[in-house]
């Protein structure tokens, strides 16, 4: 009885670990979606989390990201091979310029790189 205990504590373990770590598809997806809409209509965009809809949005899809997408990528693809599946971010069109990540090299914290 114990083993099967120790057993099914590590298999959870195992198992909600990989639901930690993946590509994060879906809220990723709505991530590109939010920066897609706040580039064309910044005003929209903070209605949009003022009224609350991109957070409810965004934890609908961190949950179907845990529990369906990363454990999939993760056990049926990464963990094999020891190579992570990429999450490639839609092109958006820059209006008024960009800021770049701060890992980056050539990063500033605040200030526009597209102009």
């Amino acid at each position: 009885m114990k083993r099967i205990a120790t057993f099914s504590a590590l298999l959870l373990a195992l198992t909600l670990g990989s639901c930690a770590a993946g590509p994060q598809q879906l809220y990723r997806s709505v991530d590109d979606w939010d920066r897609e809409f706040y580039v064309n209509n910044p005003r929209i965009d903070g209605l949009l989390y003022f009224v609350p809809v991109i957070p409810i949005v965004k934890y609908v899809a961190a949950l179907g990201d845990f529990f369906i997408v990363n454990p999939y990528h993760f056990w049926l693809e990464d963990v094999w091979d020891d190579q992570g599946t990429n999450f490639k971010h839609a092109d958006v069109e820059s209006t008024d310029g960009y800021v770049n990540s701060l890992w980056s090299d050539d990063a500033k914290f605040l200030e526009k790189a597209g102009e």
